[in-house]
């Protein structure tokens, strides 16, 4: 039987249930609770993916909803990885932020390079910041 995992767009996200998918994918924000759980929640976007109860992927936006987007939280549950939900989760955000001119990337993670980011070589923001081209992006250039 296939697992159905189901995919929100909502704020509305627990302490508990956020640290538990941080510390299972080892992540260092886990050992500063509160703050991820504010930064999470006062995200422009924050996409979860669940397995029943269980969170088991995340994915966040910060944006001027006009010009620039960035990603800076793409999480999976180690136990469901490769199964396609970052994908998903980055085709939700991605979706969203069409329009977006500049679309920024918090580091070179592999699952947003699987959902079809590129980099742009040429517009180094910064020592881990890469302006990046969705998918969308890099077949019309």
């Amino acid at each position: 039987m296939k697992e159905i995992i189901h995919y929100q767009d909502t704020h509305d996200l627990t302490l508990e249930c956020a640290i538990e998918l941080y510390r299972a994918a080892g992540r260092p924000f886990a050992g500063k609770p509160e703050s991820l759980h504010r930064a999470l929640l006062v995200s422009h976007s924050l996409f979860t993916a669940w397995h029943g109860s269980r969170l088991v992927g995340l994915g966040n936006a910060i944006s001027d909803r006009s010009l620039v987007v960035y990603y800076p939280h793409l999480l999976i549950h180690p136990n469901y990885q490769r199964r396609g939900i970052g994908s998903e989760l980055m085709r939700r955000l991605t979706a969203r932020y069409e329009n977006s001119y500049h679309q920024m990337l918090s580091a070179r993670d592999q699952l947003l390079f699987q959902a079809g980011f590129r980099l742009d070589p040429t517009e180094r923001t910064s020592s881990d910041s890469y302006r990046a081209r969705s998918p969308r992006q890099h077949e019309t250039r």
